[in-house]
């Protein structure tokens, strides 16, 4: 990288740097949540990149949440325990034991790792669970057997609004709590308790990283990368079955989120490095912009 740069002119860098000027106005002060997961959490370098562009969104007045997920650090941690992680209609069923490994898992180490990153990087944070301060409560799913599994049924912003005010990064992992007198600890899908916490936030931007180049006209082919979609476009794409399988719910959260007020949601690829950097600031964009055309479109989230 450092070759790189040694060939990039003064008047070159002069514009990169001009080009995100009308962003970072637009979106300081303003909350932008992020779904971090896949390769992102598993590579390194990935990692390191993610956590550095948290930081400098922070630094320049952007109110940023990061909702982190944990499916294969879970899965290896029930396997050296000597138990087989269980699935049903591909998604996790939580019993007792498999509870506790996740609230280990996600609000112990992953969520320590990230914070620990976050501050190493120069950023403020604090890794929170649904549980604390009410967070994120639930109830137990009843469509279908999924032992402690949780459907959301409220979002407190609260004590997420207290540490943004203080300059922190809040780094949230999906373990939510029984409502009413219930006090059992729930396992929440990742994506859905984003789209909820970006609601509650009132957020700008709500980001899914994933481990694809986003929405795909053909998912054997990068190049068909739809760059942007309205609500309409879709549910013709669902319709069509461009739109398919685990992406279905991913999409339906951007749409959520939407619905809620959020007024841009995206999905991109968490495998490029600074990914959310190039998102956020720049003209190019990456991954698929989800738009509400009632509210309008700016090609590539333009910030005029």
């Amino acid at each position: 990288m450092n070759e790189i740069m040694k060939h990039v002119s003064n008047q070159d860098w002069a514009n990169i740097l001009i080009q995100a000027l009308p962003y970072i106005r637009k979106y300081s002060g303003k909350t932008v949540v992020v779904k971090y997961g896949g390769n992102a959490m598993l590579n390194w370098d990935l990692k390191l990149a993610v956590m550095e562009d948290l930081v400098l969104m922070s630094y320049v007045g952007i109110r940023t949440v990061l909702v982190h997920g944990g499916g294969p650090e879970i899965n290896h941690a029930l396997e050296k325990i000597g138990k087989e992680p269980r699935f049903v209609n591909g998604l996790r069923y939580t019993d007792e034991e498999t509870i506790e490994v996740v609230q280990e898992v996600l609000a112990g180490k992953i969520s320590k790792e990230i914070v620990g990153l976050l501050q190493r990087a120069g950023g403020k944070a604090i890794g929170l669970c649904g549980i604390d301060g009410g967070l994120i409560r639930a109830k137990k799913v009843t469509s279908q057997d999924l032992g402690f599994v949780g459907e959301i049924t409220s979002i407190n912003p609260s004590v997420i609004n207290t540490l943004l005010d203080n300059g922190y990064i809040p780094v949230i992992s999906t373990v939510a709590l029984g409502e009413g007198d219930d006090t059992q600890a729930y396992n929440i899908n990742a994506d859905t308790a984003a789209s909820r916490i970006a609601v509650a936030l009132k957020a700008a931007k709500f980001v899914q990283m994933t481990n694809v180049p986003g929405l795909l006209r053909n998912v054997s082919d990068p190049a068909s990368l739809i760059v942007e979609a309205s609500k309409e476009d879709i549910e013709r794409y669902k319709k069509e079955g461009i739109i398919s399988s685990g992406m279905i719910p991913k999409v339906d959260c951007c749409l959520e989120a939407m619905d809620g007020g959020v007024e841009r949601t995206h999905i991109i690829d968490g495998r490029v490095p600074h990914a959310l950097l190039i998102e956020v600031f720049s003209d190019r964009g990456i991954g698929t912009l989800i738009y509400d055309n009632c509210k309008g479109k700016g090609v590539n989230d333009s910030p005029v």
